[in-house]
């Protein structure tokens, strides 16, 4: 292997995101794995993940748009905070104003539970939804950003600093994910390029 320049895959490191073992309120499953949506604003799921850096664990906290697959809001910090699923909410808020009645759907994780975060969403009028427990097929679409995200971008890369791991992050997000990435399931389109086939046949 020396000779051949050739190094063994390295296992990922496994940091937990969900804390499902708290006392607040769940809200019940309103999705129920309906992911598909017939227009945008209606229903956004949402999700914690992790990268790690060469300064410690980075967490992102992201906002899909089940419509078009879009990410319409996220954050990161290297805590995992309702204050990180607070700000990416309060980005895909400000950037999309959603009508009254949009579902949320997350799992059930003590920082989407939080009573600051459920006032969030009852301020915006969004409705809250979360998974059965332990059931991460009831959030496939996130898991499967994610999914990508990894495999196509962070697995490749050794960040030194959490800013290194955030401006990377932001690039696949804006630059690629959501401007370039084809979908199968949008037609081999990227998630922004749908979305404007669809306002032009709505328009016509």
């Amino acid at each position: 292997m020396k000779l051949a320049d050739v190094v063994a895959k390295q296992k990922k490191k496994f940091k937990a995101t969900t804390d499902s073992k708290h006392n607040l309120p769940v809200a019940p499953n309103l999705l129920d794995r309906q992911f598909e949506v017939q227009e945008q604003d209606k229903v956004y799921v949402g999700d914690i993940t992790y990268l790690w850096t060469q300064e410690g664990w980075l967490y992102l906290a992201v906002v899909l748009d089940l419509f078009s697959r879009q990410i319409v809001g996220w954050s990161m910090s290297n805590r995992m905070t309702k204050k990180l699923v607070m700000d990416a909410l309060r980005m895909a808020i400000w950037r999309r104003r959603p009508a009254p009645g949009l579902i949320f759907h997350t799992d059930r994780g003590s920082q989407y539970c939080s009573n600051d975060f459920q006032k969030l969403l009852k301020a915006h009028g969004m409705v809250s939804s979360m998974s059965r427990k332990g059931n991460c097929w009831d959030n496939a679409v996130v898991e499967s950003f994610f999914g990508s995200l990894k495999t196509e971008r962070v697995f490749f890369s050794n960040y030194a600093t959490r800013e290194a791991a955030k401006s990377d992050v932001v690039d696949y997000i804006e630059m690629f994910y959501n401007s370039h990435r084809r979908h199968s399931y949008l037609g081999y389109v990227s998630p922004k390029e749908f979305e404007k086939m669809w306002f032009l046949k709505k328009a016509a």
